[in-house]
């Protein structure tokens, strides 16, 4: 499994993975069109995908614009084996050598994702609107987290 930056050629696939994911599903796949991953990724901040046998199996985007973790997804067959932990990292990496400010994102509560970013050491902070918890990362916990992993 390699973990690379993502291009536009690769938005194809990320739709696939973020139409297949069985949590925190668009209620309309046309919700996000290529162009808005097109706009985060190259305007707003990076993505990453992360390649298995040839086949995308995930992908993760920081947006610098409004400090935000815009996606993190895996095929759900390719949950639990660390893939997402190995996106996750390489995002925060980059995110926090590009600033400081703090970086917040929104999940749906009682959901493997949710778990997963407590887990990661995101802080919940309270609710993103009405349907989503609200996780934030300040940099000195990054930085902190990073240095435990040394």
């Amino acid at each position: 499994m390699i973990i690379r930056e993502a291009t536009v050629l690769d938005i194809p696939a990320m739709q696939i993975v973020r139409n297949a994911v069985k949590e925190n599903q668009l209620p309309n796949p046309l919700l996000v069109s290529d162009a808005d991953y097109v706009e985060f990724m190259t305007e707003r901040g990076k993505g990453w995908i992360a390649v298995e046998d040839k086949q995308i199996v995930g992908f993760a985007i920081a947006d610098l614009k409004e400090n935000n973790i815009w996606a993190l997804f895996l095929l759900p067959e390719s949950e639990g084996q660390g893939i997402g932990r190995k996106l996750h990292d390489t995002m925060m990496n980059w995110y926090f050598t590009q600033t400081e400010q703090t970086v917040w994102l929104g999940t749906a509560p009682h959901t493997r994702a949710a778990g997963f970013y407590k887990a990661a050491g995101w802080q919940e902070v309270g609710m993103n609107g009405s349907k989503e918890l609200k996780f934030e990362m300040i940099f000195e916990n990054w930085k902190n987290l990073t240095l435990d992993m040394l």
